[in-house]
């Protein structure tokens, strides 16, 4: 099976690997594995090192299988948030480095049946996880709409979240809001004009990460993250939009998700990360051309203090 085949072509790949500063007896962490695009690369630096792949996605599992990686992959099937856990399982107390490239992956947007895309006609699904409960459907017709205005106006940073959070509770009483196609009629009303398309993608988005978790998920792995890293050991990781990306970057500044950051006795900043990034590291623009989906993408890279 060709992985790049299915899956999208790794986002920033040479500034992951850099990041990482690979040692080829590290021990080294891909919370998400996808297409294993990023996976391979790192595999490819390694002679006794190991990689631990993190996917709760089943097509994942399979990209993980047709992989030769020599026993140098240790894949598992589950949410990343569960990092520690599953690390200590397989026997790993800490990691030389840990990359995370957030998102949904091209695949899943490219299989209609999973409801990830307006591209497409489908059940409103959009779980990454298939044994999950909650679609996307059982929250347009369950949830309140004070909920739904708040999840659209936060997640998504719509606009008119109040008013469409309103008729989407009123539609509803009428027939079921069950299909892509069902949700888009309703959104055509309201979306701006001309720009219908990326009114859909915020109101997706809102409800892609109230389905999966998204940003508590983040915030629990982040907060993993200095116990698991080894000191002077790499924190990459690439987001897509401002939510997750502010989280990263409070996380990595300050130690934890708002506030001040906090002193010691002596006014030493007490923080565990040294950020290596000053500002997010771009795409440039051949990348993009090459790969729209690098349009969006922020790296920050982070480093474990020592001692």
């Amino acid at each position: 099976m060709d992985l790049q085949y299915s899956y999208h072509e790794p986002v920033m790949l040479s500034e992951c690997l850099e990041g990482l500063n690979i040692r080829p007896d590290g021990i080294y962490v891909d919370v998400t594995f996808g297409g294993g695009g990023h996976s391979r690369a790192i595999l490819e630096k390694l002679t006794t090192g190991k990689l631990i792949a993190f996917d709760q996605d089943p097509d994942a599992a399979k990209n993980a299988e047709a992989l030769n990686a020599d026993g140098k992959l240790v894949f598992v099937a589950a949410n990343f948030r569960h990092l520690k856990r599953y690390l200590k399982l397989h026997k790993f107390e800490q990691v030389d480095g840990i990359l995370a490239d957030l998102g949904v992956s091209s695949h899943q947007i490219n299989t209609p049946e999973r409801g990830f895309s307006t591209r497409f006609d489908a059940d409103l699904d959009m779980r990454m996880n298939p044994n999950i409960e909650k679609t996307a459907a059982e929250i347009l017709n369950t949830y309140s709409a004070a909920k739904l205005q708040k999840i659209l106006g936060l997640y998504g940073e719509v606009k008119n979240a109040r008013t469409l959070a309103e008729a989407l509770f009123s539609s509803r009483h009428n027939a079921p809001i069950e299909t892509i196609n069902d949700l888009k009629q309703i959104l055509q009303k309201y979306a701006p004009r001309h720009r219908e398309n990326k009114y859909y993608a915020q109101v997706f988005q809102a409800l892609r990460i109230e389905v999966n978790d998204e940003l508590s998920v983040l915030e629990e792995f982040l907060t993993q993250v200095p116990e698991v890293l080894a000191p002077q050991g790499k924190l990459v990781v690439m987001s897509y939009h401002s939510l997750e990306d502010r989280l990263v970057k409070n996380f990595i500044q300050k130690g934890k998700f708002s506030g001040e950051v906090e002193k010691d006795f002596y006014g030493n900043e007490i923080k565990p990360l040294i950020s290596i990034t000053r500002k997010p590291v771009e795409a440039t623009e051949e990348e993009v051309k090459r790969n729209p989906r690098a349009r969006s993408a922020k790296l920050r890279i982070a480093e474990k203090k020592q001692g």
